[in-house]
């Protein structure tokens, strides 16, 4: 840190008048270098020091004590937020109304008395502007009165070892200070959590591997599409414009798939605990993240996750308590050096900017929420409740390690006659995954997939390489009953003959007297006309209708166009 001298670098002679004043000594000097060193060397005097510390407001030693036990210096943004402003005054202002008489905060008090001083220092995230003690002051005092570090609520900076020791008080301190058990209606409906995370997996998997349009899942797509890029499953290929660049990495995909589901969910566990680029902060609904800005979302990660450790496992606990708690005794969990103004995040609702400490609740809040409520919850880690009445989460509760084994998957499928595919949900993934990639696919209902055998979706398995052959055998092997014979005949001879039937949608115009029609075949509407059913039936080409009506209106015919119920 930089001595008293130091920090005496850039302040006016009126500035150095008023600490001499504030400390009771008289300045003799006349030029300002050497007041500057004058006064160095006066204020260093130990009696005079230890008189003025007797001298301090409470709130002005707590706030100073706050600083020695961070080792001397503390974010300057959160140091203010806790001990007020230094108001921003010209010399002249400031002379005249000597503002400094009337102290508005703690952090004035110390300021005017050259007990602190402000610079920017240099961080692992680039320079920061901090408070701090100067250097001779620290080694002229042990600074041993008590103190209640929560006052600091200070997550340090990776790299930041000034500041180490404050985190570890932080997350050392009893978390059964952080919020309450839940009363009986947080706790009224019981969700309890599954490894439906798995199986939003596979879909997605196979509609990459297809070439679909990624269908909704019951996770947010984009949410598993991390969760699958953090376990290196699917990477990001600027070849593929399908899901913003993802492609799947082939054999990551079959040793996932077939994992036991157990074994798969611990795959994207240590995959999520590990990651740094798995970013809840912009997953979280109802905001939008914009710029270059960057947070830490691996540090944050396991600053929450440590805070779970002295919850009781199998107990509810309240989860806006929680929040309320955490807001108060660390706000700035995510926030290097207490920042609430550069990173640009937007409520989604009506584009208004959450700049600033009031929006707490809207961003870092949320974030909490939604990392109890999405990918703890996702993951196996908690259950969740809600009132009676509500979908609102408001309880939450941490499950053992044994609530997570999950189950086997020995579901078998239905195949039906008309081609349609039922699958249940625990039916072996990597099956399914293959099933996929030759049917058109339905909705998913309940806790079944749905799929059509149709042409067009054997034609697009058989150009990704695909045997119709195959398709018989995964059926034939993971079916309840035999598969209808009629479809294994039919997926045969499609093999051998292709489409042999074809089902069209015509519009047909249908005229009184077949010289109408010779007619119109004279016209420039004729190229509006197909082909031939008869002496006075003719099809039209899509989207030609009111063209060809217009030309019958022009040879004096008027025609109608009849929609059948």
């Amino acid at each position: 840190m930089p001595n008293l001298l130091q920090s005496f670098q850039g302040r006016d002679f009126g500035f150095l008048r008023i600490v001499s004043r504030l400390w009771g000594i008289e300045l003799r000097a006349s030029e300002i270098e050497k007041g500057k060193k004058e006064l160095s060397k006066a204020l260093l005097d130990p009696i005079l020091f230890k008189d003025m510390m007797d001298s301090l407001p409470d709130d002005a030693q707590l706030a100073l004590n706050a600083l020695a036990n961070a080792e001397g210096k503390l974010p300057w943004a959160i140091f203010t937020r806790r001990f007020g402003e230094i108001r921003e005054t010209g010399p002249g202002r400031r002379d005249r109304d000597q503002i400094f008489l009337n102290p508005a905060s703690p952090a004035e008090v110390l300021f005017y008395r050259a007990l602190i001083a402000k610079a920017f220092f240099d961080m692992p995230a680039g320079a920061q502007e901090f408070v701090y003690i100067p250097n001779d002051f620290l080694e002229l005092s042990n600074f041993e009165k008590p103190f209640d570090d929560s006052v600091l609520d200070v997550v340090s900076e990776p790299g930041d070892k000034n500041t180490n020791h404050i985190t570890s008080k932080i997350i050392a301190r009893s978390l059964e200070s952080l919020g309450r058990p839940a009363i009986p209606n947080e706790r009224a409906q019981p969700l309890a959590s599954s490894d439906r995370l798995l199986d939003d997996a596979t879909t997605l998997l196979a509609a990459l591997r297809t070439g679909l349009p990624l269908p909704q899942t019951r996770i947010p797509v984009e949410v598993v599409l991390d969760f699958l890029s953090a376990a290196n499953i699917i990477h990001s290929s600027s070849l593929n414009k399908i899901a913003g660049g993802k492609t799947p990495l082939i054999e990551a995909v079959r040793r996932f798939l077939e994992a036991s589901r157990k074994y798969a969910m611990e795959i994207l566990i240590t995959a999520w605990m590990e990651s740094d680029l798995f970013n809840e902060l912009r997953q979280v609904p109802g905001l939008i993240c914009e710029g270059e800005w960057s947070n830490q979302p691996l540090v944050t990660r396991k600053y929450l996750l440590s805070l779970f450790k002295a919850i009781p496992e199998n107990k509810w606990w309240s989860l806006p308590a929680f929040v309320h708690s955490l807001k108060e005794k660390n706000p700035d969990f995510q926030r290097p050096a207490g920042d609430y103004d550069s990173w640009f995040i937007k409520r989604a609702s009506d584009n208004e900017y959450l700049r600033g400490f009031v929006n707490w609740d809207e961003v870092d809040g949320a974030l909490i929420s939604y990392m109890i409520t999405g990918p703890l919850y996702w993951l196996g880690f908690v259950d969740l409740a809600t009132p009676v009445g509500s979908n609102v989460v408001s309880a939450f509760r941490i499950n053992n390690n044994k609530s997570r084994i999950l189950v086997a998957e020995s579901a078998r499928l239905i195949v039906s006659s008309q081609g349609k595919i039922v699958i249940p949900r625990l039916f072996p993934r990597l099956a399914r995954y293959q099933i996929a990639r030759f049917c058109d696919w339905e909705p998913e209902k309940d806790r079944e997939y749905h799929y059509l055998i149709t042409t067009t979706s054997l034609k697009r398995a058989v150009e990704e390489g695909l045997k119709v052959r195959q398709l018989l055998t995964l059926l034939a092997l993971n079916s309840v009953a035999e598969i209808p014979p009629t479809i294994v005949k039919a997926l045969k001879r499609w093999e051998v003959k292709g489409t042999e039937a074809r089902l069209e949608t015509r519009t047909l115009l249908k005229v009184s007297d077949p010289d109408i029609l010779q007619e119109l075949r004279k016209s420039k509407a004729e190229r509006f006309l197909g082909e031939t059913l008869g002496p006075v039936t003719v099809t039209i080409k899509k989207g030609a209708q009111h063209k060809v009506l217009a030309a019958l209106a022009e040879m004096g015919l008027l025609g109608e166009e009849v929609h059948e119920e």
